[in-house]
C-alpha cells in the first residue's frame, strides 16, 4: 500500500539531493542558510553555531564531548543530517575523522548574523499601490484558496467555483493523489485519501516537492525554485512586492503559488504586485516546527459521536472520509464513526493510526488539553476494527482433485511445494490448493506426468 508518509519526505531531502555545485550556489544566499539552520535538529543547530567561528577541523572525538552521555543517538542523527546537506565537510585522517563547516555556508551565515541580510526586492512604497488587504482579509483569502485546492482534490464537483488551477497544479494531482481511467471521473488514490488527513504543513511541503519535481521535468532549474521559495518565506506578510522583480520562471511559479493561497496577486494602473500570506512566510518555520497547528475543532465522545465546530465545507468532506455526517448547522457538524464508515475508510487506504492522529491534532481546545484528548475506548475500537480486516488474507489460488493415480498426486504435491506454491493438501482424498501464480507451471508439469 503506498503511503503518503513515505513520499512526503522532508523538503530538505530534496535540497540534500542537489549536486555540490548547486548547493554552494544556494549557500551564497544568506537567507537560504538561515532557512537551512532553522530546519536542522536542535543538536545539529548547536554544532553549527559552536563551529561557526572555528576555522580548523573539529575531530569526531571533540564533537562527541559536546554531548551528554545519553545523547549518542541524537548525535548520530545530527551529524548525518549535516553531512547530507553538505553543511559538514568530512575530513578523513589517519587516526580519526574530523568535520569542518562548508566554507560558503559558514561565510554566508557569519555575514547574516553580523550585518543582517537584504532581500533581492524591497516592498513597494504606499503611494504606488492601491489599497492592500487587511491581515484578516489576507488570512481569509489564504484559507479560501487552500480549501478550494483541497476540495478540488476530493472532487471537482465540490469546489464552489470553477477550477482555475494551472496544468502544473493538475499534474501534481495526477502524481499519485488521483487516478483516472478512460471516460471515468478522476478518483482519489490511497495516497490521496491519506494526504487529506495530513496536517497543513506536511500537505504544503508535499505539494511543493511535487511541484518542483514536475517543473524540473519541464526544464526549469530545481535549485532556482528552491531558492525562490526559501527567500519568499523571509518576506513580510501583507507587504506588496513588484512582479517586475521576478524572473520568467519565478513569474510562472508565483501564479501557481497564488492558486495555493501562498500569495495574493493585485494589479494597479501601471504596476502589478504580489502579497505574501502567512502560508508563504511560515514556510521556513514549518520546516523546523511541524507540530504547530491551527486551533482544533473536533470533540469525540465515548459513544463514537463527533461534534465539529466548523463552518468549513472542507472539514465536512474530510470527516466524510471516515465517519457518517448526520446533520450540519451553520457552524456545527454532527456525525458518528460507525463500523461501516471506518471499514470504508480502511478499504480506501486510510489507516487507523492516521484517523486517530487526525482526531488528536484537530481536537477542540476544550478537550485538547485532556489526556487523552480522544476517548481511549474509541481509539482502541478503531484499531480493533482495522485489525478485523487483516485477519483474513486473500490469496488467488486453484483447486486440484481427481488425480489419475497417487504417484501423479505426490509428484504434483512435491512440484508445488518446491515452487513455494502449495497452500493446502489432503493426501487421503488426493486434493490440493496451489497459488494461482504457479498454475500454468502446474498444468505443464501434469501434462508431462500423463
Amino acid at each position: 500500500m503506498p503511503q503518503v508518509k513515505i513520499i512526503a519526505k522532508n523538503f530538505m531531502d530534496m535540497v540534500s539531493s542537489l549536486p555540490a555545485i548547486k548547493l554552494d550556489m544556494l549557500y551564497r544566499n544568506q537567507f537560504i542558510c538561515e532557512a537551512i539552520l532553522r530546519s536542522l535538529p536542535p543538536l545539529a543547530k548547536k554544532y553549527v553555531l559552536q563551529m561557526l567561528y572555528i576555522d580548523a577541523p573539529v575531530t569526531s572525538k571533540s564533537l562527541q564531548e559536546w554531548v551528554l552521555a545519553d545523547g549518542s543517538s541524537k548525535h548520530k542523527v545530527a551529524v548525518d543530517r549535516l553531512i547530507q546537506l553538505r553543511v559538514f565537510e568530512v575530513i578523513d585522517r589517519k587516526k580519526e575523522t574530523a568535520y569542518k563547516l562548508n566554507l560558503t555556508f559558514q561565510t554566508s551565515l557569519r555575514k547574516h548574523l553580523i550585518y543582517g541580510g537584504t532581500l533581492p526586492r524591497e516592498p513597494m512604497p504606499p503611494n504606488v499601490i492601491a489599497r492592500l488587504p487587511t491581515s484578516e482579509e489576507l488570512d481569509a483569502y489564504a484559507l479560501e484558496q487552500w480549501e478550494c485546492f483541497l476540495l478540488q482534490l476530493i472532487s471537482s464537483g465540490q469546489a464552489e467555483r470553477s477550477s482555475s488551477f494551472s496544468s502544473s497544479m493538475m499534474r501534481i494531482f495526477q502524481r499519485g493523489l488521483l487516478r483516472q481511467r478512460d471516460k471515468e471521473a478522476a478518483r482519489l488514490t490511497e495516497s490521496g485519501f491519506q494526504f487529506l488527513l495530513m496536517d497543513t504543513n506536511a500537505q504544503l511541503w508535499y505539494i511543493i516537492r511535487e511541484y518542483i519535481t514536475n517543473s524540473e521535468e519541464q526544464g526549469v532549474d530545481q535549485a532556482d525554485l528552491i531558492a525562490f521559495l526559501l527567500e519568499l518565506s523571509f518576506h513580510t506578510t501583507g507587504e506588496a512586492y513588484n512582479l517586475d522583480t521576478l524572473t520568467d520562471d519565478q513569474a510562472v511559479m508565483i501564479k501557481d503559488l497564488a492558486d495555493l493561497g501562498l500569495v495574493k496577486l493585485q494589479k494597479g494602473r501601471k504596476d502589478s504586485w504580489f502579497i505574501p500570506t502567512k502560508l508563504a512566510t511560515n514556510l521556513s518555520v514549518s520546516l523546523a516546527d511541524t507540530t504547530s497547528r491551527k486551533q482544533g475543532f473536533v470533540v469525540v465522545e465515548t459513544n463514537f459521536r463527533m461534534y465539529s465546530y466548523s463552518s468549513s465545507k472542507l472539514h465536512t468532506e474530510i470527516l466524510r472520509l471516515f465517519s457518517r455526517v448526520e446533520y450540519q448547522l451553520p457552524n456545527l457538524i454532527v456525525g458518528a464513526m460507525t463500523k461501516e464508515s471506518l471499514y470504508n475508510a480502511f478499504e480506501n487506504g486510510i489507516t487507523a493510526d492516521q484517523i486517530v492522529t487526525f482526531l488528536q491534532q484537530n481536537a477542540h481546545p476544550r478537550v485538547a488539553e485532556k489526556v487523552p484528548s480522544v476517548p481511549e475506548n474509541v481509539t482502541d475500537q478503531i484499531r480493533l476494527w482495522e485489525s478485523d480486516l487483516k485477519r483474513v488474507e486473500m490469496t488467488p489460488s486453484h483447486f486440484y482433485d481427481e488425480f489419475p493415480s497417487r504417484d501423479v498426486f505426490e509428484a504434483a504435491s512435491d512440484f508445488a511445494r518446491m515452487h513455494s506454491g502449495l497452500l493446502w493438501e489432503d493426501a487421503k482424498k488426493m486434493r490440493m490448493v496451489v497459488k494461482a501464480e504457479i498454475h500454468m507451471l502446474m498444468r505443464e508439469h501434469l501434462r508431462g506426468q500423463k
